[in-house]
């Protein structure tokens, strides 16, 4: 998408009115910034990765006159320090690091917006803090399974041969046969001579299968040192855990949040997140209102997703619920 189109759908930009870094322990700190109304509705942003961060075109989804817009770099992404730490990273963390953070930020209950795996980590903290949640926007569903991981590194293959075999030229054949154990003996080296490149090769394999058409931008921004060393070693760690969640916790899981307000954006041609995981959230939380957009990939910014987005967050705004 042009810069004139996103601009045609998105809010305004817009800079923090308040930033700061909150130390959570002793190797990690997390970057965080308030923008658009102090006094407005709280949203949290949730990025994707694991590791990708976040970007000031994030703040645009939501009406700054209304919403009190909240983003933050999870443990080990964008401005978050250390770039890439995969230690003392998971899942149950990051749900600490988000109460700490509204804690922090005095506030009581906010809606959680979130794409990818911030998808997985809203349903996660919802789940596990239900009183503190409005509702739910949620983009490009990764429930974190075994399959889905699976397909990420291997089933992609079957809409983007050439992407996957430049993907996996980073390895020696032999390797080949366990994708994720041999980009992790890389990918968790102390040396960045050996993880860098294989993070950049990890994170730009991602980035060239986003969008339903290609994007350069994004290819260059995944490619990035700033970018891929936190997606490369901390996707790599997560798919390895299991997300940190048991098998199905987060279908099981649903009747937590069923009475909060939902909206579920699915590209239909998303290839990174396939549609078959919004459906089953679907089937499992009914309640929830499914939008497949039909000419759609993965990425937030293709026109018809953004314009799903900003749409639900001004359903959201105009909900005397969240008056």
């Amino acid at each position: 998408m042009s810069d004139s189109e996103i601009d045609k759908i998105l809010f305004p930009p817009l800079a923090p009115h308040r930033s700061g870094m909150l130390a959570v322990d002793p190797m990690h700190t997390l970057y965080w910034e308030e923008s658009g109304n102090p006094q407005g509705t709280p949203v949290l942003f949730l990025h994707g990765g694991p590791g990708s961060g976040t970007s000031p075109l994030q703040r645009r989804f939501f009406d700054p006159t209304h919403y009190r817009i909240v983003l933050f770099d999870q443990r080990g992404a964008g401005r978050s320090t250390p770039l890439g730490e995969y230690r003392d990273n998971t899942t149950q963390l990051l749900i600490a690091d988000i109460e700490r953070l509204r804690t922090m930020l005095g506030i009581g209950q906010w809606l959680l917006f979130g794409g990818s795996w911030g998808s997985t980590l809203a349903l996660a903290y919802g789940q596990a803090h239900p009183q503190c949640c409005l509702g739910f926007v949620l983009r490009g569903i990764f429930l974190c399974g075994r399959s889905e991981i699976d397909w990420f590194l291997y089933g992609m293959e079957q809409f983007f041969p050439e992407v996957h075999a430049e993907f996996v030229a980073l390895l020696p054949p032999a390797e080949r046969h366990d994708l994720l154990q041999a980009y992790g003996r890389r990918l968790f080296a102390d040396d960045p001579a050996t993880y860098a490149p294989a993070a950049r090769a990890w994170s730009r394999y991602e980035g060239r299968c986003l969008y339903l058409r290609p994007d350069a931008a994004a290819v260059d921004a995944f490619s990035s040192d700033a970018v891929s060393v936190g997606v490369g070693r901390l996707e790599a760690h997560y798919f390895l855990h299991g997300g940190f969640l048991a098998p199905g916790q987060l279908l099981r899981d649903v009747a937590r949040i069923a009475h909060l307000p939902a909206v579920i954006i699915q590209g239909r041609y998303d290839v990174v997140c396939p549609p078959v995981s919004a459906h089953r959230l679907h089937q499992a939380w009914p309640q929830a209102r499914l939008q497949m957009i039909d000419d759609a990939g993965h990425a937030a910014f293709e026109p018809g997703t953004a314009r799903a987005l900003v749409a639900a967050t001004e359903q959201f705004r105009r909900a005397a619920r969240f008056d």
